[in-house]
C-alpha cells in the first residue's frame, strides 16, 4: 500500500507450462471464443495497440463463428489531453468494420477517490491497482454479458532486462564492451545481479520514509535479478509475479460484483504460455514485430507498430481528488513507512505519481 506495488513472486503460483503449448494465435481466439458466446460482449477499446489487437481478433472470430459481434466501447474524457486517441480510434473501426461503438462521455468520475471509485472502495475495500476501478461502469454496462480487454499487453511483449545480452548471443546485436558486460552480469550469480541493478535501477519513492523506500528498490532489484537469460523464462518469471496475480484477482472481483464475465486474453494462461513456446529463448525483435506476427491479418501495420500511447492520470486526478486532499488530516497511512509531510506535498503538486493514489484511497476509506 505505501508504495503502491505490487512486490515479488507468488512462490504458491504454478509454473507456466510452455512445453506443447500450440500457436499463440489459435490460444488468444479460444479465450475470445468464450466471452463472444456470453454476449453482449463489450470491448474495453482505449485505441492502443493492444484493445485494438484483442477488438479485431474477435470481430474475426466472431464472423467466422457465426457469434454476435463485439461492442467495442471507449471512455471520452472531456479535458484529459493525453487520454485522446480519435484518430487511431477511428482507424481501427473502419477497418474491422463494426456496426456499433459505444462512446461514453467522462469527466471527473473516475478520478481517484470519486463516485466510480468511492463505490468499489465501500463494496470490495483496497484493489490493486489503484485505478482497477477504471472498468467498473464497463461491467456494469456488460452486465449478464462479458467484457473483453487488453491488459496485460503491456507486460507480455515489455522489453526485458537482459535483452542487450540476448540480442548479442542471438547474432542481433555487434559484439561491443557494453554488451559483452551485460552477458558477463546476465550470468552472474542472483546476489550479483541484484547488487547491478540496485545501483543502476533505483525508483524514486520521495513520500516513503528512506528505510521504506530502500526496502521496496531492493525487493525491486531481487525480484528483476531473478530473470533468467532466455526471453522465454522472464515470461514465465512475469506469470507468477504477485503484480499478475493480484491484478487478475482484482478484476475477478469487480467482474464478479456485476455479474459479468471478464476476460483478458493477455493475461490468459493458454496464451502466455503459446506466446513464450513461439518466442522462445530469443524473443521478438521487439513489440512491433511480435504483433504484426500475432495479428497482421486483422490489423495495419501502422497500428501495430505505432509508439504512442493514451494515459489517462488527468481523468484520474481531478476534483475529487483535490477537495479531499485538502481537508485530509493524516490519517489512514502509516507513519512508519510514510512521511506524512511530503505525501500531501505528492498529492498537492500538479502532477502526484499514480503510485502513491492506493494510500490516498485508504485514506479515504480510513475518513469513512
Amino acid at each position: 500500500m505505501a508504495c503502491g506495488l505490487a512486490l515479488g513472486v507468488d512462490d504458491r503460483e504454478p509454473r507456466l507450462a510452455m512445453k506443447g503449448a500450440g500457436p499463440p494465435r489459435r490460444a488468444i481466439e479460444q479465450t475470445i471464443q468464450g466471452a463472444l458466446a456470453r454476449p453482449p460482449c463489450l470491448v474495453s477499446f482505449s485505441g492502443g495497440r493492444d484493445s485494438s489487437a484483442v477488438l479485431a481478433t474477435a470481430a474475426a472470430v466472431a464472423r467466422r463463428d457465426g457469434l454476435p459481434l463485439p461492442i467495442p466501447t471507449t471512455y471520452r474524457f472531456d479535458g484529459a489531453a493525453g487520454s485522446q486517441e480519435s484518430d487511431w480510434q477511428e482507424q481501427v473501426i473502419r477497418h474491422v468494420g463494426l456496426p456499433d461503438w459505444e462512446r461514453l462521455p467522462m469527466t471527473s468520475e473516475l478520478d481517484a477517490v470519486g463516485p466510480v471509485a468511492q463505490a468499489v472502495l465501500s463494496r470490495h475495500g483496497l484493489l490493486w491497482p489503484f485505478n482497477a476501478h477504471f472498468h467498473a461502469p464497463l461491467l456494469e454496462r456488460a452486465s449478464g454479458g462479458s467484457l473483453l480487454t487488453g491488459i496485460g499487453g503491456d507486460e507480455i511483449f515489455a522489453r526485458q532486462l537482459w535483452s542487450s545480452a540476448r540480442a548479442l548471443l542471438t547474432g542481433h546485436r555487434r559484439d561491443r564492451p557494453v554488451h559483452l558486460r551485460s552477458v558477463g552480469l546476465a550470468l552472474a550469480p542472483s546476489p550479483v545481479r541484484s547488487w547491478a541493478v540496485a545501483r543502476r535501477r533505483q525508483l524514486p519513492l520521495p513520500w516513503l520514509c528512506p528505510g521504506a523506500e530502500h526496502d521496496v528498490n531492493r525487493r525491486l532489484a531481487d525480484l528483476r535479478a531473478r530473470t533468467p537469460l532466455p526471453w522465454s523464462g522472464g515470461l514465465a518469471l512475469w506469470w507468477r509475479s504477485r503484480s499478475r496475480t493480484v491484478l487478475a484477482a482484482s478484476m475477478d472481483v469487480l467482474a464478479s460484483g456485476a455479474g459479468t464475465q471478464i476476460v483478458h486474453p493477455f493475461l490468459d494462461e493458454r496464451v502466455v504460455a503459446a506466446v513464450g513456446a513461439h518466442f522462445g529463448a530469443a524473443g521478438p525483435a521487439d513489440r512491433s514485430s511480435a504483433l504484426g506476427a500475432l495479428f497482421g491479418d486483422v490489423l495495419p501495420q501502422a497500428v501495430l507498430s505505432r509508439r504512442s500511447k493514451a494515459f489517462f492520470d488527468e481523468a484520474f486526478i481531478a476534483d475529487h481528488t483535490r477537495r479531499f486532499v485538502s481537508g485530509w488530516t493524516g490519517t489512514g497511512v502509516d507513519p512508519t513507512l510514510v512521511d506524512l509531510e511530503r505525501l500531501g506535498e505528492q498529492w498537492r503538486s500538479d502532477h502526484p505519481d499514480p503510485r502513491s493514489l492506493l494510500l490516498m484511497q485508504a485514506a479515504w476509506l480510513a475518513s469513512r
